[in-house]
């Protein structure tokens, strides 16, 4: 049973992670809940901007918003996150693997039996 989270869900993740202002975000939520007004408050671009990368990682799942009054809360949903690493450590896991047969087999032919590469013949 394939146990992969959706391919649009990674996606969706790599997508938040690549860029610099939205791991950023994500390390400030990592420390707790904040207002969107404090997680934007360290960034020189618009409360605008900060809303489209906020919104980039609430897509994702890595992020989720608690509204109390008119006051927004984010906070970090670390399990999109778990699910992308163990992707990757299978994915990791699957080229070891198929790295260390490779390996085996060319062993294998190394220690098999030589070709005379000298100019002589043998009739």
């Amino acid at each position: 049973m394939n146990k992969d989270p959706p391919a649009r869900q990674l996606d969706d993740v790599f997508v938040a992670l690549a860029d610099e202002t939205r791991r950023a975000i994500l390390a400030r939520l990592s420390a707790g809940e904040a207002r969107v007004t404090e997680v934007a408050a360290p960034f020189d671009i618009a409360l605008n901007s900060v809303s489209k990368h906020i919104r980039i990682l609430e897509r994702a799942g890595l992020v989720t918003r608690r509204r109390s009054g008119r006051d927004h809360y984010l906070s970090l949903n670390p399990r999109p996150l778990t699910e992308a690493s163990d992707w990757l450590q299978s994915r990791q896991r699957f080229w070891a693997d198929r790295v260390q047969k490779l390996q085996a087999l060319l062993d294998e032919e190394d220690a098999g039996p030589r070709k005379q590469t000298s100019g002589v013949r043998r009739s």
